[in-house]
């Protein structure tokens, strides 16, 4: 099973940057997606790779703006997001499953995922 650690919340400014880590335990190909949850909403999927090809998808409201990337030595996939927005203000998690169709299939269902990280908060405000 999977250990996930995030890192680098924080606050920053509206047009900010953030770059957030996510720290796996584990070893082999995985499919590893970041979400972001707000009080009284449901968790939305943002971002997603598939570690066995690379392949990255990422949703409407963060396109040109977040990319993630890969750290194989060290383990880590990172979300480095600039132009930050005041909706963005979120809590962030990363989350992974070693089945990998799920990044075809179901990437950003909250159900697909059984290795979750404890969250990181980023707040954006001026």
């Amino acid at each position: 099973q999977l250990q996930l650690r995030e890192s680098g919340g924080g606050l920053v400014q509206p047009g900010g940057s953030l770059r957030l880590s996510c720290v796996i335990s584990g070893s082999g190909y995985y499919t590893i997606a970041w979400f972001r949850q707000v009080p009284g909403k449901e968790r939305e999927g943002i971002a997603c790779m598939s570690t066995s090809d690379g392949s990255k998808f990422y949703e409407d409201s963060v396109k040109g703006r977040f990319t993630l990337s890969r750290d194989s030595d060290e383990n880590t996939v990172d979300l480095q997001m600039n132009n930050l927005k005041p909706e963005d203000t979120a809590v962030y998690y990363c989350a992974a499953t070693d089945q990998l169709e799920i990044y075809r299939r179901s990437r950003f269902q909250t159900t697909s995922y059984d290795n979750w990280g404890q969250g990181t908060q980023v707040t954006v405000s001026s």
